[in-house]
């Protein structure tokens, strides 16, 4: 008697554990069922499948459930998904979304902490996001000490070009090293050889991490216990594998820095943080080796990828819209004299320009899904109850692809961002680097590059797709950022106004 009574004890409290994970909490926004242990998993990764991305998905679910607050499960978090300009602009700018979520992922991002910039928040969040952007900003952030480190780059780049002319070229590759050896530069004070191997190290390991992140992400995160039972399959061991030998990678540059050290070397962002090292005299701080080594990986990680894909896809959208090419071109000779270089500083110049840029970056947006961020305490959204720590998903892909306001969303049109008079036109709802405090930190350097780049080899290469090549169809490659399909273009010189 006293075994069944057990038995049945047992079911039970089984039948009741399953049940609680399928409540929801009260007031809760709309969204799919919820099923025991996997939650929504199953609905939303089907349905990433069969529209092309989880953005897509989610963005489904939104209209089925007709809400711009998406209700969900993945694994044992509570998540919300929000959409249309003013959720996001709330929780962009809302105090209570401030935080990241405390999940095993995160922490494995951070090689097994919480620290560096982007996944930190409360006071070691504030502390480090005010040493980060003080010292970008005293490095040149915006100026032309990084105007500098981009004509570097530049000049570089052409004569890249110059030696490919009329090959075929992935320029998507070329442009992720000549990113990278900026951020090189600003944390480390000098640019490298494109040949240097630790170049080239650096850049295999982010793209190697963002693949094993990307394969990893939804199933490490939601059900991290799967990394014992299959770490290679997981992508655990891999990750693992990664973080190590990009930690050895950073801690030689960093080591360099102690070697040569001196009171008052603040001449790049390294030599700056090892400088508030040494001030703490060995009392608690949060200016560590460790922490160190995360905000280098941050903004590797933050600027480097999202800014060459967004390169890619713009010299992509130049063979797709040869006419705005030209159109490009013709604006960059009218305003620039043949030898004069072309700077950030000076994109008033060409609002037609700008403008592309900008639609490049509505209608390829390399994150369509920010965050994600945690509830820092329980409030409302949308007559919605959200509870503290509820992971929310910020959907930028929804604001910049809305029907009702830019009208032809789905239509590539540069001419949306210029006013009657062909000037810049700025529309608050476009907001590819966020609002808020947690507003990109690089964006200054992002912009510079990308208008600067483009400009300088629009300027002087007509780009189209190589002989004998399908056409490139334009549609993104799904991740955990969009990335461009691989197309093959050709590079040729444009003589009428050759500048180097």
């Amino acid at each position: 008697m006293l075994f069944i009574l057990s038995i049945v004890a047992v079911i039970v409290i089984t039948i009741s554990y399953l049940i609680s994970l399928i409540i929801k909490p009260a007031k809760f926004p709309p969204g799919p069922f919820w099923y025991p242990i996997v939650g929504t998993v199953p609905i939303l990764k089907k349905l990433s499948r069969s529209l092309g991305g989880q953005h897509l998905a989610l963005l489904k679910l939104s209209q089925i459930y007709n809400t711009n607050v998406l209700g969900l499960k993945l694994g044992k978090e509570n998540v919300i998904a929000v959409f249309s300009y003013e959720a996001v602009k709330e929780v962009l700018t809302g105090e209570e979304y401030e935080g990241r979520p405390d999940n095993f992922f995160l922490k494995l991002r951070c090689m097994g902490t919480r620290r560096g910039v982007t996944i930190t928040d409360g006071e070691l969040w504030k502390i480090q996001r005010h040493f980060v952007s003080t010292h970008l900003r005293n490095l040149g952030f915006g100026k032309k000490p990084m105007e500098h480190m981009i004509r570097n780059e530049v000049d570089d780049l052409l004569l890249i070009l110059k030696e490919n002319e009329n090959k075929e070229i992935r320029i998507g590759g070329i442009l992720a090293v000549s990113v990278l050896n900026v951020l090189w530069a600003l944390l480390g004070g000098s640019r490298l050889n494109r040949n240097d191997v630790r170049l080239k190290r650096l850049l295999e390991f982010l793209d190697e991490r963002s693949k094993a992140f990307d394969m990893a992400g939804g199933t490490l995160n939601q059900f991290p216990w799967v990394r014992f039972i299959a770490p290679e399959e997981s992508g655990f061991n891999l990750i693992k594998r990664l973080n190590a030998k990009l930690k050895e990678l950073l801690l030689e540059t960093i080591e360099q820095h102690y070697s040569t050290w001196q009171q008052g070397s603040d001449d790049d962002l390294i030599y700056a943080f090892i400088s508030q090292i040494k001030n703490a005299n060995g009392k608690e701080t949060t200016f560590t080796e460790d922490q160190l080594i995360m905000i280098c990986l941050d903004i590797f990680i933050a600027g480097s990828q999202t800014t060459s894909n967004t390169l890619d896809f713009a010299f992509l959208m130049m063979i797709l819209y040869p006419d705005v090419q030209d159109k490009v071109r013709m604006c960059l000779e009218n305003a620039f004299e043949r030898t004069e270089p072309i700077n950030y500083s000076e994109r008033k110049k060409v609002p037609y320009v700008e403008a592309v840029l900008c639609e490049i970056q509505r209608y390829c947006h390399v994150t369509p899904i920010c965050g994600p961020r945690r509830v820092l305490k329980d409030t409302v959204l949308e007559n919605y109850s959200i509870p503290k720590n509820t992971t929310v998903l910020i959907s930028l892909y929804s604001v910049h692809h809305d029907k009702k306001y830019w009208k032809d969303p789905e239509v590539f049109r540069p001419e949306r961002f210029l006013d009657s008079n062909g000037n810049l036109m700025y529309h608050d709802r476009f907001i590819p680097f966020g609002l808020g405090k947690r507003r990109c930190l690089g964006d200054a350097l992002a912009k510079s590059c990308i208008f600067t780049f483009f400009a300088e080899i629009i300027r002087n290469y007509k780009i189209t797709e190589y002989p004998g090549a399908n056409k490139p169809t334009g549609i993104p490659i799904p991740g955990i950022t969009l990335t461009p399909e691989k197309y093959r273009a050709k590079f040729t010189e444009n003589n009428k106004n050759k500048c180097f």
